[in-house]
C-alpha cells in the first residue's frame, strides 16, 4: 500500500508498506480521507516529541471497512465508519468510569512515543480496534467525516464548561478547533459568543458560524472591551484554543468572578499563569483533553448541519500532495485551515 511517511522531522515521503493484518479486535480500513491536524504539523519538525520518525501520521480520518478480525461481529466489510483518535484499553480505572481519554494506557492513532508507536491514516489502510470504530451515516461525504475528531474535541470541551442559557462565553482562537468550539458554544445555550483572534479572515468566518462579537487582539484592547460590554463583571466563562501564556492570559482576564476557563490548547508544554488574580477571583480552571464518547452525538450533528464542516475545509488533495501540503501548513500560508489527503 502507499503510505506517507514521516522519515525524519521536515521529510515526508511516499512509500510503499504491507497492508496490515487487522488482529482479532480490530477492523482494517480501506482510508478515503484523512485531514492534518494541527499536532501533525507540529510534529512534522519534531516540536512536540510525539512524532518520532519513522510514522505514518494522521488520526483524523474515515473509510471502508476491508475486512474484519476473527472476534469481530459489530462491523462488517464494506461499512462506512470513522474511528477515535484515542486507542484505549477498557478495563482500567478510567475506562471502567466512561473517562476513555484519561486511560492508564492510552495510545493515539499515528502518534510515535518512547512508550508506544501506533501507525496512521495517512494511508491506504490503517487497523483500529473495533471498539472504537463508529458507523457512518451514508450520506455523509468522507472528508466532512475526516472532522468528526475536530469536532469532538470541540464539543467534549464545552460539555465540560458549566454554560448556562444565554451566557457570555468567549472562545480564545479562531483556527480550527476554536471554529469548532464557537458552534459547540452556540448549541450549548450561550447568549453572547466573543472571539478573540489575530486573523480577521478567521474573525469574519467565526461571525458567519455564529459569534455575536469578535476582536482582533493585535488592533484591540480585548480585556477591558469584554469587560464593557459585560456590565464591568467579565464574561461567565472563556475557552481557550491556542495553548499558550498570552492567549490563556487573555481568557483568564476576560471572565468574571466565579467563572471558568477551560484549556483547550496544547502547544506550549509551560505557561505562565497569573496565580494570585486566579485564586482571589476564584476562577475555576478546567483542562480538556482529546473526547470521550462524543462521538456519535458528533456525527449526529455535523450530519443534521447544525454544526458545520464545510466552510472549514480548505483543500481536499491526493495523499500524494501530502509532502507539499504539509509544507504550505507548517509556513502558515494565510487563509489555510484544514487540508484533507485522500488516499
Amino acid at each position: 500500500m502507499k503510505a506517507l511517511l514521516l522519515s525524519a522531522y521536515k521529510q515526508l515521503d511516499i512509500v510503499d508498506m504491507p497492508v496490515p493484518k487487522p488482529a482479532e479486535d480490530e477492523l482494517l480500513i480501506r482510508i478515503k480521507a484523512c485531514g492534518i491536524c494541527g499536532s501533525d504539523v507540529h510534529g512534522y519538525d519534531g516540536s512536540t516529541g510525539r512524532r518520532l520518525p519513522p510514522i505514518v501520521m494522521g488520526h483524523e480520518a474515515a473509510g471502508i471497512v476491508a475486512s474484519v478480525g476473527a472476534a469481530v461481529s459489530t462491523f462488517h466489510p464494506g461499512d462506512r465508519v470513522t474511528f477515535d483518535s484515542t486507542v484505549y484499553c477498557g478495563k482500567c480505572f478510567f475506562c471502567l468510569r466512561g473517562q476513555v481519554n484519561l486511560c492508564d494506557d492510552r495510545e493515539v492513532i499515528g502518534v510515535s512515543t518512547p512508550a508506544f508507536r501506533r501507525m496512521g491514516a495517512f494511508a491506504e489502510f490503517v487497523t483500529v480496534p473495533a471498539r472504537i470504530a463508529y458507523p457512518l451515516p451514508d450520506n455523509m461525504p468522507f472528508p466532512h467525516a475526516a472532522m468528526i475528531e475536530a469536532v469532538s474535541v470541540a464539543v467534549h470541551a464545552v460539555s465540560l464548561t458549566p454554560i448556562a442559557l444565554d451566557d457570555t462565553v468567549v472562545v480564545v482562537g479562531a483556527g480550527m478547533i476554536g471554529l469548532l468550539t464557537l458552534q459547540a458554544v452556540r448549541l450549548a445555550g450561550a447568549g453572547r459568543i466573543f472571539v478573540v483572534d489575530v486573523d480577521d479572515t478567521r474573525l469574519e468566518l467565526a461571525r458567519s458560524l455564529g459569534a455575536t462579537h469578535t476582536l482582533n487582539s493585535r488592533s484591540a484592547d480585548v480585556t477591558p472591551r469584554i469587560i464593557e460590554q459585560t456590565m464591568g463583571r467579565g464574561a461567565d466563562a472563556a475557552l481557550e484554543c491556542v495553548g499558550s501564556t498570552i492567549p490563556v492570559k487573555l481568557a483568564l482576564d476576560s471572565v468574571r468572578k466565579g467563572g471558568t476557563v477551560t484549556l483547550v490548547g496544547n502547544i506550549a508544554p509551560t505557561i505562565e499563569l497569573g496565580l494570585q488574580s486566579t485564586v482571589t477571583r476564584q476562577i475555576r480552571l478546567q483542562g480538556s483533553c482529546a473526547s470521550s464518547g462524543e462521538y456519535p452525538a458528533c456525527i449526529s450533528m455535523i450530519a443534521r448541519g447544525v454544526i458545520h464542516v464545510e466552510p472549514l475545509i480548505s483543500a481536499v488533495a491526493p495523499l500524494e500532495d501530502g509532502p507539499s501540503w504539509f509544507h504550505r501548513l507548517y509556513e502558515r500560508e494565510p487563509g489555510l485551515l484544514k487540508v484533507v489527503l485522500e488516499p
